[in-house]
């Protein structure tokens, strides 16, 4: 366990031994689930790069403390850059999947700085509407018992059923996270890929994002926000991007 900024402890799983790559999960999700189980870290293993994957605040193996000081203003690109220090990261890559997107935008918009940047399963409106977003998550926490098939939370609920989510972690946790405002994404000059399945416009428009980044390319995968993640084309895109 990892003694964040604050002193809550985060699990951190490392596979390989090379140029380290921090992996930044989804919301609800875990390291294993994001990038340990459908290979995606093997990949970026076998192609010569350490995976460093922390489980985020409230979610996997990570604490999940119930006390809403335990979740300031951007608590998350706090504890990626906590993270970065204390491992000592100076020569590194960022890679993120939704929440964790987001979180590695934030983070380079605080001051890390890692040497390309993946920002996958987002775009534009994902970044620069998340309290919207967040408000759908919230409702979805406060209604799980209620929630039916065909409900619009049918799917994060189940999700958070598999996962066996800490609710009461998760809603503090995205009280937390506030907009990124367009403009605060002049930020992040470092090479950039923006990743998306083709059925994926959960967070917006990747292709938007991409435009609007002052380095960065756009990198279309199959499948929806949720299925996007299970398929061997993301690891496939990383690989290629982290290694030109």
């Amino acid at each position: 366990m990892f003694p964040s900024f604050d002193g809550v402890e985060l699990a951190i799983h490392r596979k390989g031994r090379g140029r380290p790559v921090l992996l930044l999960h989804g919301l609800f999700s875990s390291a294993e689930m994001n990038w340990i189980r459908f290979g995606h870290a093997q990949k970026l293993v076998d192609a010569g790069f350490e995976a460093i994957m922390p489980d985020l605040r409230a979610h996997g193996q990570s604490a999940k403390p119930h006390d809403s000081a335990a979740y300031p203003p951007d608590v998350l690109a706090r504890d990626v850059a906590a993270i970065v220090e204390g491992l000592g990261l100076t020569d590194f890559d960022l890679v993120g999947f939704s929440l964790g997107s987001r979180t590695a935008a934030r983070a380079v918009i605080y001051g890390t700085m890692p040497r390309r940047l993946v920002l996958s399963g987002m775009g534009l409106e994902g970044l620069a509407g998340w309290n919207r977003r967040a408000s759908f998550f919230i409702d979805a926490i406060d209604r799980f018992d209620e929630v039916k098939r065909g409900d619009p939370a049918f799917m994060a609920v189940s999700f958070m059923k598999t996962m066996q989510v800490d609710r009461d972690a998760a809603r503090l946790l995205l009280q937390s996270v506030a907009d990124t405002a367009p403009e605060e994404l002049s930020a992040l000059v470092m090479p950039t890929m923006v990743l998306c399945g083709d059925k994926d416009d959960d967070n917006g428009s990747a292709t938007r994002l991409a435009e609007i980044l002052p380095d960065a390319r756009y990198v279309e995968i199959p499948g929806t926000h949720m299925s996007s993640v299970t398929e061997g084309a993301l690891g496939d895109a990383l690989v290629q991007f982290l290694t030109e």
